[in-house]
């Protein structure tokens, strides 16, 4: 039985995981009553720690300005600026160095930048300046100057001096008005003189700008519009002022609620509008190839994406499928786990004649693109029985399955595989020897079913876990932790995400290694799938990623440490 305090921590950790999350699923999870769970989200709330909305609770960090229900221009515009400053942060690279400006929607990336490792910021912003030394431990330099009217930044050119040996890669910007003719502007002019001359000898000029300045002039200009390497603003724009920015031969991406729409420019290509829901925004895997879909986009030039978030939701994928045809697409790149919505999603993109590529989860009549899942569970199964020969001796007390029934008969393959692999090596487990748990394919699920398993085994010290992925295998990891019982048990992955490296490379971790599906490489061998596709060419009913089993012997190999 969970404290108070632990059931209220794993209420945090599943709002993280499934915002929004209601309270008959919580109660369900966590094994109590919906007023106990009721309850538990009015203390939450009381301790700022989230904010309920109607049948349930989202994070405060994920939750509007204010209600939920107020829609004032002002949490309007901020709710804007905040959308623009998340997906701008994806534009950032571990140990880059970046200058951010003072401005409140530039401001607004902090909170993305925390995830990032080793990157040198410069900010004029004092506030901007706080929020980093407080939120993140990367090194931030302050310009120097005189304070601007309002005691926010700092102006002029005299901190010009110390930003000479600092060699800055990207720049994100906003401004007061901007239009194709007169480019960003500012009120001030001390403001835009020290803009302009910082902006000068930077590569890349990222402005974040929304609609509302877009056709306004102030003051001064500090940046012409040929500067601009890549525009972000909001949905409110018009259909006149992206094909504008196309003819300026502008990267735009526009933040939608419930979209993001990249629009890139290669005059010698054919253009298309590619789809993508993405299975959760929540989840490192599928960000991870998100990301890299976005880097390939970018490439290729001809590619306008729209992105958008299926929330591990069936339901939410059907509603994200009607959003993705009203956008006219050509074709889409659908990421989703509950294989039942898979035929109702199916057929409202053939009735609109659009072509499906089904990622990882398959769907009837979509080509799919991803895990080879028997043979990516085996390479699992087979490590972790040549671990337990070398460790235990080959003898294994009781074994754990972590599964995902929603993903339907396919991906239970890679379940199936690792178990294969696992008694090719070991002697044969009996039935009893087996239990099958639902992971939820989050974390905070598994570490539930485990932490129930291993009170249910006191006296078993040689458990072994399969799971359908990383984030199980981590639950996994920390319920054995929390019951000071990790060395009772050893843990196979799938995926090896950035969220799982760190414990393979610790030789004390029992989570021994991970197959590597490797979704920093999605984004290119999608790209070329799709393009084919819409070329009309021919294409093999299924295209697979090539595995590798990562262990703490070849991890440094496939991803080096970050220094």
């Amino acid at each position: 039985m969970m404290t108070k305090y632990e059931r209220r921590q794993s209420i945090i950790r599943l709002l993280k995981e499934q915002p929004g999350v209601k309270v008959a699923r919580l109660a369900e999870v966590l094994d109590v009553s919906e007023g106990t769970i009721r309850n538990d989200l009015t203390a939450l709330e009381k301790q700022q720690k989230l904010q309920r909305v109607h049948g349930g609770a989202v994070l405060i960090d994920d939750a509007a300005d204010g209600s939920p229900t107020v829609s004032s221009p002002h949490i309007i515009n901020a709710n804007i600026k905040k959308r623009i400053a998340r997906w701008a942060a994806e534009l950032v690279e571990d140990g880059d160095t970046i200058l951010l400006d003072a401005s409140t929607t530039v401001q607004s990336m902090v909170p993305h930048l925390k995830e990032r490792q080793r990157l040198t910021i410069v900010t004029n912003g004092l506030e901007t300046a706080r929020q980093l030394a407080r939120q993140t431990q990367h090194t931030v330099v302050l310009v120097g100057g005189m304070l601007n009217r309002s005691g926010n930044a700092t102006t002029s050119l005299i901190g010009l001096e110390m930003l000479k040996n600092l060699h800055v890669r990207t720049a994100f910007v906003s401004c007061v008005g901007f239009d194709l003719e007169t480019g960003l502007t500012e009120r001030y002019i001390e403001e835009a003189q020290l803009k302009e001359a910082i902006l000068a000898s930077i590569p890349r000029i990222v402005a974040l700008v929304g609609s509302n300045k877009i056709g306004t002039v102030s003051t001064l200009p500090f940046l012409a519009p040929e500067q601009i390497s890549h525009f972000f603003t909001d949905s409110d724009v018009t259909p006149e002022f992206i094909e504008q920015m196309q003819q300026a031969n502008i990267n735009l991406t526009i933040c939608g609620e419930n979209t993001v729409r990249s629009f890139t420019v290669d005059g010698d290509k054919p253009q298309f509008t590619i789809g993508f829901a993405n299975e959760s925004e929540e989840l490192p895997f599928a960000v991870d190839v998100r990301r890299s879909l976005e880097r390939t986009a970018a490439d290729l030039g001809n590619i306008n994406l729209v992105v958008a978030d299926n929330r591990l939701s069936g339901e939410e994928a059907l509603r994200v499928a009607d959003r993705l045809i009203q956008r006219n697409i050509d074709l889409v790149i659908e990421y989703q786990i509950d294989y039942k919505a898979g035929n109702l999603i199916m057929n409202k993109f053939q009735q609109a004649d659009i072509p499906v590529i089904a990622v990882d989860i398959p769907m009837v009549g979509a080509t799919f693109f991803g895990v080879d899942n028997y043979r990516a569970g085996h390479m699992a199964g087979v490590a972790l029985g040549e671990w337990v020969m070398g460790e235990w001796n080959g003898r294994i007390d009781h074994l754990l399955v972590l599964e995902e029934p929603r993903a339907g008969s396919l991906p239970e393959a890679r379940i199936q595989g690792q178990l294969d692999g696992l008694q090719e090596v070991i002697e044969q487990l009996s039935a009893e020897h087996i239990q099958h748990i639902d992971c939820g394919n989050t974390s905070a699920i598994s570490e539930k079913g485990v932490a129930e398993a291993l009170q249910r085994m006191p006296d078993k010290h040689q458990i072994a876990i399969v799971s359908f992925n990383d984030e199980a295998a981590l639950g996994a990891l920390q319920a054995a932790r929390n019951a000071d019982r990790e060395a009772d048990v050893v843990i196979v992955g799938q995926g090896a995400d950035r969220l799982i490296r760190s414990e393979i490379r610790d030789p004390k971790s029992r989570l021994i290694g991970s197959t590597a599906y490797m979704p920093e490489r999605y984004g290119e061998k999608l790209m070329e799938l799709a393009l084919k596709i819409l070329r009309g060419e021919s294409v093999p009913p299924a295209v697979y990623m090539n595995h590798v089993f990562i262990d703490a012997n070849n991890i440094d190999r496939y991803y080096p440490p970050v220094d």
